[in-house]
This record gives structure tokens, C-alpha cells and sequence, in this order.
């Protein structure tokens, strides 16, 4: 057979192949946003967040006005965009029409002019994340140094942006925000994790953190920690359910820790020693330790000077 003949077969099945998986492609169907368009809107909210950080434009004082408000106005345009393209491919997998509700591109205006309007509570957090790392790793010269190379607040910018169209119920983009991220810097951060200020991920390769997960305030997390769900099956409700465990305030976990269970409460001002296992709560101010020796576990509560088996 010639190579003309053999390519045509490969043409050929190729084409059989999108009607064998169907979920695979997207031909003729709704238009969404590609990876690249959502990327690189992205990177423009990263530069109302961090200006002269991102793609090192050079900004002067006199021209941060215009470039600002053109930046501004170009994200809500492509945001709006995007979301009323991935809405509305949601609704057609019912069979329904989006624009049968008269509504509806009002209310995704709506949602993009409230996300533009929460970038300056949304650095604030961000500050307050750059200076629990500032003050937590001896190795940052400065803040400066730390919104320019370190992977745990470029993870946290991306989450608390994905984190916000999430909890509006936008399909697609959160998820494509967070696993963009995910493949730069090897942090896992479900765009559905709830996260307090003065986050500091620390060094970060191969942290995982779920959905459900709910995260207080000045959390430190090395690296190789995952705070995951109990291996859940695909069953009706379940993924509606809490599903990982609750970080309370001031509790620091060390490298290669692994807390699981919606119903597990790891304590405020408590400590997670590396590589341990743990699927059950603690109360405020333990310290969880892995013992090599004896290969156990051990919970200590600082206060009453306790230790006990885990």
C-alpha cells in the first residue's frame, strides 16, 4: 500500500474516532475559551495585582492611570467573554438554551464587575501572604524577591482568583486557573479549598490541598504535605460532602505530612511533624510527631505536658 493510501487510512480513522468519544472533542459545538485564552487572562489580573512584576512592563507614575484603566477594561471585556461561553456550554449539556433566560448576560456582568471591584481586598490578602513568608523563611532577602520567584504565592494568587469565580458556580475556568498553576510550580490547589490570610507554602513541590479543604489564617504548609479526602467513590451526593479535613489558625505541617477526612480537625497553634498519617482530629496546641524507633505516632498536648498514642 502507498503512503498517500496509508495516510488517507489514518485520516480515516482518526475522524471515526471523535464520533467513538464524543466527550473528547468539541467540533461544531459551543465555542469555549481555549487554555491559552484563559493563561493569559491570568496573567493580565497578575498585573493589576502585582504591576511591574508581570512581564516586567515598564510603568512610570505619569502613565499608570491609562495603563491600568486599558488593562482593566480589556480583562472585563475577555472575562465576560469567557464566562458567558462556559456557562453556556453548561447549560446546553441539559439540552437548554443560555440565552432563553433574559437575564443572563446581565447577571455574568454582574460577576465581572464584582471580581474587578475585589482586586484591592484581594492584595491586601495577598500582602498579608507575601509577609507570613517574609517573616517565615530566613531565606528571602525580600518581599520583593518573593513575588518575583517563589512558587507558594504564585499558587496563592492563582487560588484566590480561581477561589472566587468558584464559589459563583463558573464552570471550567477555575479548575483551567488552578491546573495551570498546578503544572508550574507543582502545587495542587483545588480552586474550591477555602484558605485564610498569611498562607505560607514553603518551598511547595508536590503539596496537594482538596476541594473541602478549609485552611485558617497563618497556615504554614511545606513541602509534600497533601490534605485530602478518604479515597471517596463516585457516588450520588458525596462530592457535595465534606471531604477534607479543616486546618485551624497558627497550626504549621512539615514536609511530607498527609491529614485526611472531612471530619478531621487539626487544632489551632498545633504542629504536624513530617511524614505523619494522619485521619483523625486533634485539639488546639498538639504536636504530632512520628516516632522512627517505635514506628507510632505520638499526640502531645503542649498544655497538659500529655503524650499519647495517635
Amino acid at each position: 500500500m502507498k503512503n498517500k493510501d496509508r495516510l488517507q487510512e489514518v485520516v480515516s480513522s482518526i475522524l471515526d474516532s471523535y464520533h467513538k468519544h464524543p466527550n473528547l472533542e468539541r467540533v461544531g459545538k459551543s465555542t469555549l475559551p481555549t487554555r491559552e485564552d484563559i493563561v493569559n487572562l491570568v496573567q493580565d489580573i497578575k498585573m493589576l495585582i502585582f504591576p511591574g512584576f508581570i512581564r516586567q512592563e515598564p510603568l512610570e507614575p505619569l502613565d499608570l492611570p491609562y495603563i491600568i484603566g486599558q488593562k482593566t477594561v480589556s480583562i472585563f471585556k475577555r472575562l465576560q467573554a469567557y464566562m458567558e461561553q462556559v456557562l453556556c456550554w453548561e447549560i446546553a449539556q441539559n439540552g437548554a438554551n443560555c440565552h432563553d433566560n433574559p437575564s443572563f448576560s446581565k447577571n455574568v456582568e454582574e460577576i465581572t464587575i464584582e471580581f474587578l471591584e475585589s482586586i484591592p481586598d484581594l492584595r491586601d490578602v495577598l500582602a498579608r501572604d507575601v509577609d507570613a513568608i517574609y517573616e517565615g523563611d530566613p531565606a528571602a532577602t525580600s518581599k520583593q524577591e518573593i513575588v518575583l520567584g517563589y512558587p507558594g504565592i504564585r499558587a496563592l494568587t492563582v487560588h484566590r482568583i480561581s477561589h472566587f469565580f468558584y464559589e459563583r458556580n463558573i464552570p471550567l475556568l477555575p479548575r483551567i486557573m488552578n491546573e495551570y498553576i498546578h503544572s508550574q510550580t507543582g502545587i495542587d490547589i483545588n480552586p474550591g479549598a477555602k484558605i485564610g490570610e498569611g498562607m505560607m507554602i514553603d518551598h511547595g513541590t508536590g503539596v496537594v490541598i482538596g476541594e473541602t479543604a478549609v485552611i485558617g489564617k497563618h497556615v504554614r504548609v511545606y513541602q509534600g504535605v497533601t490534605i485530602g479526602a478518604l479515597s471517596p467513590t463516585r457516588k450520588a451526593n458525596v462530592f457535595k460532602a465534606k471531604r477534607h479535613p479543616t486546618i485551624q489558625d497558627n497550626v504549621v505541617i512539615y514536609s511530607g505530612a498527609t491529614i485526611l477526612g472531612g471530619d478531621t480537625v487539626v487544632g489551632a497553634n498545633s504542629i504536624i511533624g513530617g511524614n505523619v498519617w494522619l485521619t483523625h482530629s486533634v485539639p488546639p496546641n498538639s504536636r504530632v510527631l512520628w516516632q522512627p524507633k517505635t514506628n507510632k505516632q505520638s499526640v502531645c498536648d503542649e498544655e497538659m505536658m500529655l503524650c499519647t498514642d495517635a
